[in-house]
């Protein structure tokens, strides 16, 4: 396994931005500012892009995988490896989600709690309505992950505390 932070020509990889957020106008608000990274296991695998949002907090704006990788551990490696990559330079990384069951569980794995949600965000933003697992998407659910914990953690368990 390998990730890349990419710098140029990030609309080469598009297609699965597209499948975390389905708004080519909505990415790009937020692509030229952000990092990006791709993770490859012989071919590519997964892509996320993260956002300064201030000088404690960072933003997780989009995470993708392929279908038929999903479910295999990328998408939680790639936030393993974001994770580290700005615990020197961020306090907290947040990420916005629908409300779903799956997706939510997901990020809770990823050592995110939930934080606050946006009324309304994906009805105010879309044009059409959005659905995931069978359900509307209606507010913008945010989690948070203490990015300065994880570092802690990860001490704790290496001296078997």
């Amino acid at each position: 396994m390998q990730i890349e932070k990419i710098t140029d020509n990030k609309k080469q990889f598009l297609d699965l931005l597209l499948l975390a957020d389905e708004s080519e106008n909505m990415i790009d608000k937020y692509l030229s500012k952000g990092d990006m990274f791709v993770l490859y296991d012989d071919d590519l695998k997964s892509v996320c892009v993260v956002v300064p949002i201030d000088n404690e907090t960072c933003e997780l704006k989009n995470i993708a995988t392929y279908p038929k990788y999903q479910g295999k551990g990328y998408g939680k490696a790639l936030i393993k490896y974001i994770s580290e990559f700005y615990k020197n330079d961020y306090k907290t990384m947040l990420v916005g989600t629908g409300e779903t069951p799956t997706t939510l569980s997901f990020y809770e794995n990823c050592g995110f709690e939930k934080s606050h949600r946006i009324k309304n965000f994906f009805t105010d933003n879309y044009e059409h309505p959005m659905f995931e697992e069978g359900i509307q998407l209606v507010d913008m659910i945010y989690l948070k992950k203490d990015l300065c914990l994880s570092e802690k953690l990860s001490i704790n368990k290496n001296n078997g505390n």
